[in-house]
């Protein structure tokens, strides 16, 4: 692990190597403690590069054995070698020469889960974003492309499964019990996409045939006896592959595909060059072990880490700086296969919810940076819902400005013109102006200016002459390191809905650029004037979510109440009802702040009732609108001076009101929902399971909810209803017997699968109140918790720490004294992992005084341990700055 070297990397410090590697042949002997990896390097001089520069390889933690060029040994002196580095200090000056380095690495003692390490039996590797540098010494960055050739030897016994990138070539056995296996791929690639994985694992194979007729064999490799639990992984997969080539044209170019799932891993899967390695959560499922969201996003990472064949793999990013046009872009295109999939009207706020909840908090606070960072510490530290969420948001707008066929054509170009190139944003913005014959310099601010802009809105009906005005105003607020914002280009999908609920048809408009039912606000200030309204309309602003803003609107609770009734958008009429929900909880949170009981509108809590009630919409869709916002999202549009506690409690009061005026129509909608058929995970399915669970959520409030709960939990015969179940048991009544039972009971029966013990540890982590200290430390000693596995961590450190507003936050400090002490011990082992969670104190200034005070120690206590790695000292740093 190496520590801080306080080095910034700039954007503008960006320049092409001297030196390019076209080709590259690895050769791994395995062995637990000594694996030998012999790399015989191609190099070629740069075309016009002077003199004879020194060739300066990255490394991170080797110990060198041999060096060679063109077949010698190298003199010590015409090197330099240090563990993370090697420098040849006079390289021939041919245009192109062969070298030759063997490096030793110890797999087995590998805990920060990057390069190549060993987990549960089976070598694997990780080489996103700077990990392939922990395996040879190479020129690891992005824009040094090479066709790999990999020969892999193992002790059969120990590693029958040999893998790596591309397509499989010659294999046999050895000598002592050994065997080999070689890989070529002939795409050129990037080191940080090289992959290896060996080991004793089963296979789950099927095939392929893509749209020119050839045949692909595909693979999913997982631990023996789990083989069952990888049939929807795979259906997933070969869905993913055929939506591609309809939506996007993009067919698979290798003669397999393989996917190996592993317990140990930091992210949640890698796109390696035909070879996607996978932490295990996002490929086994089934009803007795996995719950509807669980397969939703096993759908949508397999189809995320397909995608990037194209969108990474193929085209692939310059330097780091760039690499939200690989995951923003791909982001975009994986949220599209969903909505296909399932319901794109669902999907989309569920889009907005996790943009709000991650990545608006983001832009808001210490840690904001562009789409595209122009400068960096720690890489890894930068895989954030900015890069990947807000990215896909800009990809969004682009389609929105253009129209769905010109964006197509744009795509279409950039796959035709930067296929095998490390591109840029500048590249592939250009594609589009190209194709459209705009201009999009203004546009392309979204990539590079950091902050979520503000809109505000104001409307005037002037019935005598037929006149509507809207008044519009945009503003960006200051970020860290950028005071002065310039105006953005927002697309601002919009509806005026008259009286009886139906969009009005304006016979003009003056005053901005409106094109197919979209403002394009590019000033400061906008007035629009529409003629021809007659009736004064609710202005149904930022339909679709058109642009990641905030939006202000002077509109009346009536008109919001009107929308949630009758908006024809899907997400304009979900928005308006949870604009409603959240000035009642804002208010309310107030009311608690004063000692005082909150009062809520009779009105909302029958447009609830309605709401659910409501068989024109889909299931999973009232389900979304009658899900709260939550206590951070309540917190972060309050702004400053948060009391968790005052918040929780007025989050609670609502739903008590919802539940109780509601008690009736709630029982008999749980009731008829209640499954008949076999389990199936489909969209629909899932809804009415999601809704079922959602009304239970709700009546658990009630005097009768803990009888009801447990029995919702013993009759369950999934997953998905099982832990609702357990939720809805130990949120609303820690305490009770029943909880304590069904506790036990669900212990009992999943202690030996750690996946489903990861729900356990979850459910607990997250349950309010103050003694949620004390039952997330009892489990940290719980048999199946492990510090160094990282979704252990995630599950009941990560869990506790940002979806638990009232016990992380506990207002004597308990919460952070548990969490630096579990941050200080993870960066021991993992540093990425630490750093992830070091994220959760990111809002520490919102806080009231005294916990703002005791979240500024802990993140100083963090600070001044010693020797930190750069990637949780860069966190903790801009934290505090």
């Amino acid at each position: 692990m190496r520590t801080d070297t306080g080095q910034v990397f700039r954007l503008e410090d960006y320049r092409p190597s001297d030196y390019l590697i076209p080709s590259t042949a690895l050769s791994f002997k395995l062995s637990r403690e000594k694996t030998i990896v012999v790399a015989e390097l191609t190099i070629e001089r740069r075309d016009g590069v002077a003199g004879n520069p020194p060739l300066v390889l990255d490394g991170d933690g080797l110990t060198l054995r041999r060096v060679e060029i063109d077949g010698k040994p190298l003199d010590a002196s015409a090197y330099r070698a240090t563990p993370d580095e090697l420098a040849i200090t006079a390289p021939p000056k041919a245009d192109r020469f062969r070298l030759l380095i063997e490096t030793e690495i110890d797999p087995s003692r590998n805990q920060a889960l990057m390069g190549l390490y060993r987990s549960n039996g089976v070598y694997c590797t990780q080489c996103e974003a700077e990990g392939f540098r922990r395996i040879t010494y190479f020129l690891d960055r992005p824009d040094i492309l090479s066709v790999y050739t990999v020969r892999i030897e193992a002790q059969r016994d120990e590693a029958p499964l040999l893998l790596s990138n591309g397509n499989p070539g010659e294999r046999g056995d050895l000598a002592d019990g050994w065997h080999y296996a070689v890989w070529h791929d002939p795409f050129p690639k990037p080191s940080y996409l090289f992959a290896l994985v060996a080991g004793d694992l089963g296979r789950v194979g099927d095939s392929f045939v893509t749209a020119s007729g050839r045949t692909v064999e595909l693979g999913i490799y997982v631990e023996h006896g789990k083989e069952r639990l990888a049939a929807y992984a795979m259906d997933a997969l070969k869905r993913s592959m055929s939506w591609d080539e309809e939506v996007f044209g993009r067919e698979y170019d290798l003669d397999v595909f393989n996917i190996v799932a592993v317990s140990d891993f930091n992210m949640g899967a890698m796109e390696n060059k035909g070879l996607n390695i996978f932490n295990d959560k996002y490929v086994l499922a089934d009803e007795e072990t996995a719950t509807d969201t669980d397969f939703a996003n096993i759908e949508a990472i397999i189809a995320h880490e397909y995608f990037h064949n194209w969108t990474g793999n193929r085209i692939t990013c310059r330097d780091w700086f760039q690499l939200c046009l690989k995951e923003g872009l791909t982001v975009f295109r994986d949220h599209e296969f969903s909505a296909d999939q399932r319901s794109r009207a669902v999907k989309r706020i569920a889009e907005v919810r996790t943009l709000r909840a991650h990545q608006f908090p983001e832009d808001q606070g210490p840690l904001a940076h562009p789409v595209r960072p122009r400068r960096y510490r720690e890489i890894n530290n930068f895989y954030t819902a900015t890069v990947y969420e807000k990215g896909s948001e800009v990809v969004r707008m682009i389609r929105t400005i253009l129209g769905a066929d010109t964006f197509r054509r744009g795509m279409d170009l950039y796959f035709e013109r930067h296929d095998g190139e490390a591109a840029t944003i500048e590249d592939f913005v250009k594609v589009f102006e190209e194709v459209s014959g705009r201009d999009l310099s203004q546009f392309a601010l979204w990539y590079h200016q950091a902050g979520t802009p503000n809109v505000t809105v104001s409307g005037s009906h002037n019935a005598s002459a037929g006149e509507f005005t809207l008044e519009i105003e945009q503003s960006v607020p200051p970020t860290p390191s950028e005071s002065r914002k310039r105006l953005m280009h927002i697309p601002l999908a919009f509806g005026l809905v008259g009286p009886d609920g139906k969009d009005i048809d304006y016979s003009e408009v003056d005053g901005a650029s409106v094109e197919d039912g979209v403002i394009h606000l590019r000033k400061r200030r906008h007035v629009v004037r529409f003629s021809g309204v007659t009736e004064r309309p609710a202005v149904s602003l930022n339909r679709g979510f058109s642009a990641p803003i905030t939006l202000a609107i002077e509109q009346s609770a009536g008109d919001r109440a009107f929308l949630a009734r009758h908006d024809s958008d899907a997400f304009s009429r979900w928005q308006a009802f949870n604009t409603l929900l959240t000035e009642t909880l804002t208010a309310a949170f107030r009311s608690m702040l004063g000692g005082r009981k909150p009062e809520f509108a009779t009105d909302l809590l029958h447009l609830a009732g309605t709401i659910a009630a409501d068989e024109t919409l889909e299931p999973a869709y009232r389900a979304l609108a009658l899900s709260l916002p939550g206590e951070a999202d309540i917190a972060r549009e309050i702004g400053t001076n948060i009391d968790p506690d005052a918040v929780h409690a007025g989050r609670e009061a609502l739903i008590a009101a919802i539940a109780g005026a509601n008690r009736e129509l709630f029982t008999e909608l749980y009731g008829n929902l209640q499954a008949s058929g076999p389990f199936s995970p489909d969209a629909a399915n899932a809804g009415r399971r999601t809704l079922r669970n959602m009304l239970l959520d709700y009546l658990s409030v009630l005097p009768e909810g803990v009888t009801l709960a447990a029995g919702h939990f013993a009759t369950a015969t999934n997953m998905t209803d099982r832990a609702a179940g357990l939720t809805a048991l130990v949120h609303r009544h820690r305490t009770s017997p029943e909880t304590v039972e069904a506790l036990a009971a669900f212990e009992a029966r999943y202690r030996s699968d750690v996946l489903v013990m990861d729900k356990w540890f979850q459910i607990q982590a997250s349950t309010p109140g103050p003694d949620a200290v004390e039952v997330v430390r009892a489990l940290m000693d719980h048999p199946s918790f492990s510090i160094g596995n990282p979704n252990r961590v995630r599950s009941l450190v990560g869990t506790f720490a940002s979806a638990n507003q009232t016990g992380f936050h506990r207002a004597d400090g308990a919460g952070y004294r548990l969490f630096v002490e579990t941050v200080l011990q993870v960066e021991k082992r993992n540093p990425q992992v630490s750093a992830r969670l070091a994220t959760a104190l990111r809002s520490w200034r919102s806080l009231e005084p005294v916990r703002q005070a005791k979240a500024r120690e802990a993140l100083l206590e963090i600070r001044s341990a010693h020797g930190l790695s750069a990637d949780l000292r860069d966190i903790v740093e801009r934290t505090l700055a």
